[in-house]
């Protein structure tokens, strides 16, 4: 089946966050959902369950976990058994639990800024400390690791490293040596690694995702991963993710912690919806994955022709462009506000992702060109 994902979908007159936070007047290009339809198999999977008719609390599904498990190996040589899947609302939930598992009031978090906003806000929900290691940017944009003040950032209290890979917002996707080295560093230390690879699905070519996890058997019984169908497929809306933990002993620490903090894990439509796109749901990837490099592209030859006070690194993974706006001049240096107010166009607030964010913002380019194109048009009228 051929998809057409210039198609534009009227989004307003549904309960889209994206489209109803602003007004009719606005573009909005800030929160990350793509403005496509789902895979066809997900929605017939979707209009058969539902004519079941009867949607009473669910179990967590063993044929989900098995499809998954398969997956797993298949694309990454990952082996894990079915028994390490745990079924969660959400990614974010998930990090939270983790914290709430492996660390006790006052223990430190260890994050990569800037980094996506509910992993800056995870260690004050837990009631822990944010210990910080920036990733370092150089001067094409290009976002790198300083390994000696990752480990100086690890303190006696730290307890758990939280990795985001792909990353959220600059769109690296870590080689297999950067979390290599990462990951001895964890060890070394002590640390449990819990990786948000959400995004882990949508890596452009060029680029390969290696979980953390699959590296080593050692890493894997120190890490908690958490991936979702979510942002491959355009569910996030129907709230099922996972957290594969093959550590028993981690797995059991999180349960509990779930237990009090999750009481009904299972989404019955989302595990539905998941089953079918994880089963069926590759050619519809394997178009989004062509449309969305077309996309990026486009951005990237869109700022350095028109926008040449802006700059941005092409993203690795992600539909997601972080731009430096630092050079335009803009009032209060605070581009998200003026993009709003002069441009119409939303996009996420750079300060959202920690003070390394000042004077960037990020933009989802997950919709069809057309709508990219008119916003990117009203930055740039805007800037004249």
């Amino acid at each position: 089946m051929t998809y057409d994902f210039d198609q534009i979908i009227d989004r307003r007159q549904s309960e889209s966050v994206k489209w109803r936070t602003y007004g009719s007047d606005v573009l909005p290009l800030w929160i990350a959902d793509m403005d496509f339809r789902s895979p066809e198999p997900v929605i017939q999977a979707l209009q058969a369950r539902i004519a079941h008719g009867v949607f009473g609390y669910g179990v967590e599904s063993a044929e989900l976990h098995a499809t998954l498990v398969e997956r797993l190996s298949r694309r990454y040589g990952w082996q894990v058994a079915p028994e390490a899947c745990v079924s969660l609302p959400g990614v974010i939930p998930g990090f939270n639990l983790a914290a709430r598992a492996v660390a006790q009031p006052g223990d430190g978090l260890l994050m990569q800024t800037p980094v996506y906003p509910p992993i800056l806000r995870a260690p004050s929900n837990m009631g822990l400390t944010r210990d910080t290691a920036p990733l370092t940017r150089q001067a094409d944009g290009h976002y790198g690791i300083d390994f000696d003040a990752f480990e100086a950032a690890i303190t006696a209290r730290t307890r758990m490293f939280l990795l985001c890979n792909p990353h959220n917002p600059v769109g690296r996707v870590f080689t297999r040596h950067e979390l290599t080295r990462m990951a001895e560093i964890c060890l070394r230390h002590d640390l449990v690694i819990c990786a948000d690879e959400i995004h882990s699905d949508l890596v452009f070519p060029g680029h390969t995702h290696v979980p953390i996890a699959a590296l080593d058997p050692e890493i894997a019984a120190r890490t908690i991963t958490l991936i979702a169908p979510s942002k491959t497929y355009n569910l996030a809306g129907l709230k099922c993710a996972f957290a594969i933990i093959p550590n028993p002993d981690v797995r059991a620490r999180f349960l509990a912690a779930r237990v009090d903090l999750v009481q009904s894990p299972a989404n019955i439509l989302g595990q539905t919806a998941a089953l079918a796109a994880y089963r069926h749901g590759q050619p519809w990837l394997e178009q989004v994955l062509r449309y969305l490099e077309a996309n990026r592209d486009y951005v990237r030859q869109y700022v350095a022709a028109h926008l040449s006070t802006l700059s941005m690194a092409a993203p690795e993974g992600t539909y997601l462009a972080w731009l430096d706006c630092r050079q335009a001049g803009l009032p209060h240096n605070d581009p998200s506000t003026f993009f709003l107010e002069r441009a119409k166009v939303a996009l996420n607030h750079g300060t959202d992702f920690g003070t390394e964010g000042e004077g960037f913002v990020r933009l989802n380019f997950g919709c069809p060109r057309a709508v990219l194109s008119q916003a990117l048009d009203r930055m740039r009228q805007a800037l004249l």
